[in-house]
């Protein structure tokens, strides 16, 4: 009877009922509409995916790219004739304004928001009062009412060893961490006479970025080899064109110094697929896949999952189909194939949703998959979406075995995409070993924002692949360059065989993504105190051709992919050639991000780069940042800072 009486206190409060009699308010229309603006403090940018509310009510929305919000609340609703509009979003300084309710339909108000560095808990979802809705009245509100409130980490999070405990680098680090992360050797100088081709696949995953965001902003250094430079750099959206002609992507190719190091250069390799109208995708047939073991009860994990799942399907059509499969001591079927007209009930599948038990990931990953070839679309998007921190401790889960079921699925037609949660026990090596055989991509929630970007303003890329094993390989010219270095992709370097190869898997490139990839050169003649890898000169070697100084070319870039409906693939090819041109602002941007990387991992290639130049030269390139990503990077660099001026230790190895 007690736990009745507690579930219906409950329903009451998700209603949003009071016992108390309603306070009367002046008369107008049925409806109050607040809209108005929100930007940065001193720069006037606007602040993407800021949230205004309305203190005391579950009311609010999140400012679009412009900053601007649109917020339509029935008068009944509101706590009396004075309410308190506030405006608040990651790394800024909250800020409320009181708001007198009169006989007006509409009020005008605009927010100023200052910077400032901000704990990650602050932006931990709690469970079902996160809820997201959209309001309705006589006028629609432009976004979903999202939201987020303090959260303290569970008690056991906050038993931290002492600084002689220390065993990854780090002060603070919880005594419970399960945490793994796959070996990382950076990649190091190649001579041209011995290595003159560079072979790698590419990789459009990008949850390396948000997880070192996780660490910084709950005051710890990430482990090195938390920090893959190539998914920082990738994180952000860059201006490439479109791609035109018969080919699904289009490349871009740039040459700068390298401020790091004196007479090098850097290289810079731009891959673009093409943005696709939501409606115009085909039909997806969706399978959940979602982790509600007893690890997943913390806030940051399962409550997170199913608001972030809410937003996804608040994006699908009527053509689209959605099943739900859990797992934890066994696998099962909580929502089998449904359209996407009954969002309500697909959404309320996922409210039911509760985390005990152990882990049975083989069983629910192959139950996701037998659901998913149910109901498979031909022609269509078919995926298994797996929602996990990555632990499977039960049943038949060696990684060989998962592999090998994963990459059948794949050959199917069904891909994978892996969203990483929470802390303390990311198996973070394996979710980007799963996504990668899946022809999917891997990324890591840490707050509702996050989710926002990887599940509706990137949806088309996180569902849709337009080309599926896409490989780079980069011809450098031996009389124009000494040696070269990959920024990043260590654990996506191929064979130079592999790459005529049409057996060997390769990344995938979903619709609107674009990759990046930066070489630093070291040119002819230029005296370097690099560590250069090579062999003794050989007797036969082959001397450049004729001419290849006075082409002006310092390398060759060819790519083959595959159309996502073939095991054939295509070749493009264009040469690299130095101009004398500035470097972009995007340039010089991707620039900052892979020094503060090689700053994270205090890698041996950074020369005599500061966290200083990293920032001004983020704050110089900076641009145009409508969803205030690189504003975001910045304070993120500042914040390293701080927890650098503030503990004196050695750099974490996370091995």
């Amino acid at each position: 009877m007690r736990r009745m009486l507690v579930g219906s206190a409950a329903l009451l409060l998700l209603a949003g009922t009071s016992l108390a009699a309603p306070v009367p308010s002046p008369r107008g229309g049925p409806n109050l509409v607040f809209s108005g603006r929100v930007s940065e403090a001193g720069t006037s940018q606007p602040i993407a995916a800021a949230r205004v509310s309305i203190s005391g009510t579950r009311h609010g929305v999140m400012t679009g790219a412009d900053g601007m919000y649109r917020l339509v609340v029935q008068r009944t609703a509101l706590p009396g004739t004075q309410v308190l509009l506030r405006a608040e979003r990651v790394g800024y300084t909250s800020q409320s304004r009181s708001i007198a309710v009169t006989t007006a339909d509409s009020v005008t108000q605009d927010f100023a928001l200052a910077s400032s560095s901000i704990s990650l808990e602050a932006v931990v979802v709690t469970g079902a009062e996160g809820r997201a809705e959209v309001i309705k009245g006589a006028a629609a509100a432009t976004s979903a009412d999202v939201s987020y409130a303090p959260s303290p980490l569970p008690a056991q999070a906050m038993r931290m060893r002492g600084p002689a405990a220390i065993g990854r680098g780090h002060p603070g680090q919880p005594e419970w961490n399960r945490e793994q992360y796959g070996l990382i050797e950076e990649n190091v100088f190649l001579a041209v006479g011995n290595n003159p081709l560079s072979t790698f696949s590419i990789d459009v995953d990008r949850a390396s970025y948000s997880n070192v965001r996780r660490f910084l902003l709950s005051g710890r250094r990430p482990p090195r080899d938390a920090v893959r430079i190539e998914e920082m750099i990738n994180y952000f959206p860059y201006d490439y064109p479109e791609p035109r002609g018969p080919h699904p992507v289009s490349v871009t190719t740039e040459v700068a110094d390298a401020p790091w190091h004196a007479g090098h250069k850097l290289v810079r390799i731009g891959v673009q697929s093409p943005h696709v109208d939501l409606r115009d995708m085909p039909p997806s047939n969706l399978v959940f896949l979602v982790d509600v073991s007893g690890s997943m009860q913390s806030p940051d994990k399962l409550p997170l999952v199913k608001q972030s799942l809410r937003l996804l399907v608040e994006q699908i059509r009527p053509q689209d189909r959605v099943a739900l499969v859990v797992y934890a001591g066994a696998a099962g079927l909580v929502l089998d194939a449904t359209p996407g007209d009954r969002r309500e009930t697909i959404l309320d599948a996922i409210e039911r949703l509760e985390a005990g038990g152990s882990t049975a990931g083989g069983a629910g990953i192959r139950l996701a998959y037998e659901v998913a070839r149910r109901n498979h679309v031909r022609g269509g998007n078919n995926r298994v979406i797996l929602a996990t921190d990555g632990d499977f401790n039960v049943g038949a889960s060696s990684d060989a075995e998962m592999v090998r079921l994963i990459e059948e699925k794949r050959r199917e037609g069904t891909f994978l995409t892996v969203l990483g949660f929470g802390t303390g026990n990311l198996q973070d090596a394996k979710m980007e070993q799963m996504a990668d055989h899946g022809n999917g991509n891997y990324a890591y929630i840490d707050n509702l924002l996050e989710a926002r970007k990887v599940l509706v303003q990137e949806m088309g890329g996180t569902l849709l692949t337009v080309a599926k094993d896409v490989k780079l390989q980069v011809e450098f010219n031996p009389a124009r360059v000494q040696a070269y270095r990959l920024i990043g992709y260590e654990n996506r370097l191929l064979a130079d065989e592999d790459f005529n190869d049409d057996a060997r898997d390769a990344g995938e490139l979903g619709a609107g993504h674009s990759v990046t990839a930066l070489y630093e050169v070291i040119p002819v003649g230029v005296r370097t105190d690099a560590r250069i890898r090579g062999v003794d000169s050989l007797r036969y070697s082959i001397p450049p051709r004729p001419g290849a100084r006075q082409t002006g070319e310092l390398a060759f870039v060819k790519i083959r992919y595959k159309l996502p409906d073939s095991e054939t693939s295509r070749l493009m090819e264009q040469a690299v050639r130095e101009g004398g041109r500035a470097p972009s602002a995007d340039f010089s941007f991707a620039t900052a991000v892979a020094g503060f990387g090689m700053l994270l991992r205090d890698s041996e290639h950074r020369g005599t780069l500061t966290l200083d130049q990293v920032i001004r030269m983020a704050e110089r390139s900076r641009g145009r940042d409508p969803q205030g990503y690189r504003a975001d990077f910045i304070r993120l660099a500042r914040r390293f800072g701080e927890l650098e001026g503030a503990h004196d230790h050695p750099p974490a190895d996370g091995r």
